[in-house]
């Protein structure tokens, strides 16, 4: 064997397998992994049901409908939850998801971490030859000063020549609203020769989503209102004097009140009455 073969054989082990044609009649719901890629299905997804969802009403409907939209075929725009943490961005999205299916449409999940955002479109090849119909979903999504990764979602969103896959929709969930930290924006206008370009570059991510949806902190009503829900949909009984004076000490030792911290308040409350969940 000649140098020159020796070497072909070498790079050809490392290379990454082809992706054996997934099964995707296996689950509902699959999460994206590389080196090697690969799409493994997820046996149960872990969410809540809609309707336990208190105070993004708003949020809520519009994306239902835009999702609906997707399934039947129709046009319908990728989307950006963006906002106050815990608020149930994420909860909403895989709430969703599982009350479009069971309105009867095909319609499948599949988590892309942000690391591997580079590797999108192999991962899109693969979608677009199957017969179903793609949520691509991508939580708690952000960049750093230094992070290039965003460039590769930006054909996916709206752009490049082959473009998004008709079959897949694209959600992503943030705690800002451009993606990128606020002085990120601020020091790429303060030190470029053309401040306006230098902005562009960075907030032109979030305008490729057709659907921003602010998630904002929820008022002390809307707090009770949850745990108030999750009793109820768990069968624990609890006074409502009790009920409110435990829950606001919770939220107080917290400093915050939130989906998630009603959430929390309610596994310890639960544990405490025995009951499981």
């Amino acid at each position: 064997m000649t140098e020159l073969e020796r070497i072909a054989a070498a790079l050809e082990r490392l290379a990454p397998q082809p992706l054996p044609p997934p099964d995707f009649a296996a689950a509902e719901a699959f999460v994206w992994h590389t080196s090697p890629d690969r799409l493994d299905p997820v046996a149960k997804v872990s969410r809540v049901d809609v309707a336990l969802l208190i105070g993004i009403d708003r949020s809520r409907d519009t994306l239902m409908e835009n999702t609906r939209h997707f399934a039947r075929g129709l046009p319908a725009n990728n989307a950006l939850l963006w906002g106050a943490r815990g608020m149930g961005k994420s909860s909403l999205v895989k709430a969703i998801h599982a009350a479009v299916r069971a309105e009867g449409h095909d319609l499948k999940i599949v988590e892309l971490s942000r690391e591997d955002l580079p590797s999108v479109q192999r991962l899109l090849a693969h979608l677009r030859a199957a017969p179903c119909r793609f949520i691509l979903f991508c939580d708690d999504l952000s960049f750093s000063s230094d992070d290039q990764h965003y460039k590769s979602l930006k054909a996916v969103l709206d752009g490049g020549i082959e473009g998004r896959p008709d079959n897949v929709l694209f959600y992503a969930t943030s705690n800002r609203r451009h993606l990128m930290p606020r002085e990120m924006i601020d020091n790429e206008c303060a030190s470029a020769i053309t401040p306006g370009e230098a902005v562009e570059e960075k907030v032109s991510l979030s305008d490729r989503f057709g659907l921003w949806l602010g998630f904002h902190p929820c008022s002390q009503d809307d707090y009770l209102s949850m745990i108030r829900a999750y009793c109820a949909a768990y069968g624990v009984a609890i006074s409502e004097d009790r009920l409110w004076a435990e829950a606001i000490e919770w939220q107080a030792t917290r400093g915050s009140r939130s989906g998630r911290v009603a959430w929390q308040f309610f596994c310890d409350l639960a544990a405490r009455e025995g009951v499981t969940l």
